[in-house]
Parts: C-alpha cells; structure tokens; sequence
C-alpha cells in the first residue's frame, strides 16, 4: 500500500506542474472559441481519455517504443518542443477579437470534434513532450520487484486519471472562467499563458539540444 500511494504521489507531483490544466484552459478556450458548451464538454472528456492513454503509454511502453524506432529522448525533446513553441508563437499573435468571439458557433460533427481532441488540444497541447519524457523517466526508473509491481502500476494509473480529471474540470468549464473574468483579463491571461508556452517550448528545446551536444565528442565537458 505505501508503494501504491508513493507511485501515486510521484506521478502527480511530478507531472501536474507540467500539465497544467489551469493555465491551458483559457488557451483550449481560444481554440474551441466557435464551439458550443456541451460541445467543448464532449472535447475535454475526449482530451482526458487520451491524456490518460498518453501518460500511461509513456510512463509503462515509452522507453520500449523509442528504442524501437531508434530514437532517443533528447531527439524527442528537441522535436516536440518546436511544435509546442509553434503553438505558443501562433496564438501569441492571435487577434485579440478572434479570441473574444465566444457566442460565434459553428455546426460540426462529433467526429471532427473527437479528431481535432487529439491534435493539437491533447497532443501537444495538454501532455506535451515535457509530459511524456517525464513519464517515460518514471516509468524508467520506476522499482520493479515482485512485490512492489502491481502497486507501482496501480498507483501510476491512479495518479495519470486524478490528472486527466482536473484537465476535464478545468477545460470543461473554461467559459465560466472567461465570463468571471471579462474579456481583458481573458485577453491578458491568453497572451501570458501564449507566452508561458512559447518559452516552455524553448526549454524543452534546450534541455534536449543539451543532453545532445553532451554525446558530441569534445563537448561532453
């Protein structure tokens, strides 16, 4: 039991802070601007199932899925943090009155509600590829004795649906979040949470280059 709520406790601690939901609520919100309420609440149920697939993937298969391909985790680093700084930069230049048009929807079919969920509101926005190499070092690292297995795997599980769940609460209802606000402070939270992402991509970028150039000969010291 003490393995179970150590796993828990470390997914959680460990990944949340990256995650983020509250701070990539209003940048869900920009996104899905011309969607209803209930059809961002089918969006943000949609984006927690496959945050909670993405981390369990990387946290249990990802070293085995990366060694496959021949790919290493500071190629991947460098990869996905030029789409989240991408994304950062796009919506940091975003009019201001397309991020306002709330009340302007659209009809569309569940479908493309369920494709656009993948990318790029869970991938890379939600569990970006801060998210999965921190999972997949995890999983790495995570004690593999006959008696403590199960328990680490339960609690990783746990811990990858407490955080998918605050990433439903936080995008589900980040219309009541913009009208308690108003649109400046929706506006200036937008810019700020654009920016946040455009730096976190940076540094993922730079935290992969690093571990790169550390296998350049003459360059590991």
């Amino acid at each position: 039991m003490a393995q179970l709520l150590k796993s828990t406790f470390l997914v959680i601690t460990a990944l949340f802070p990256i995650v983020n939901p509250l701070g990539g609520a209003p940048i869900f919100l920009s996104l899905t601007h011309y969607y209803s309420p209930e059809e961002r609440k089918i969006l943000s149920l949609r984006i927690a199932l496959n945050s909670t697939a993405l981390i369990v993937g990387s946290y249990f298969i990802g070293t085995h899925i990366l060694a496959f391909f021949g790919i290493s985790l500071p190629v991947v680093q460098v990869g996905g943090g030029l789409v989240v700084a991408a994304t950062g930069w796009a919506l940091l230049k975003q009019k201001d009155e397309d991020n306002t048009k709330v009340e302007v929807h659209r009809s569309v079919e569940e479908q493309d509600l369920l494709t656009k969920a993948f990318y790029p509101l869970t991938l890379p926005l939600t569990v970006g590829p801060g998210s999965i190499s921190v999972a997949i070092t995890l999983g790495a690292n995570e004690p593999h004795g006959e008696h403590v297995l199960v328990f680490s795997i339960l609690g990783a599980v746990i811990g990858a649906v407490l955080i998918a769940a605050s990433v439903y609460v936080c995008y589900a209802f980040s219309d009541r979040l913009a009208r308690a606000l108003g649109e400046t402070g929706m506006s200036v939270i937008m810019r700020l949470s654009s920016f946040l992402l455009v730096c976190i991509g940076v540094q993922i970028i730079w935290n992969g280059v690093s571990a790169l150039l550390k296998t350049v000969p003459g360059l590991a010291h």
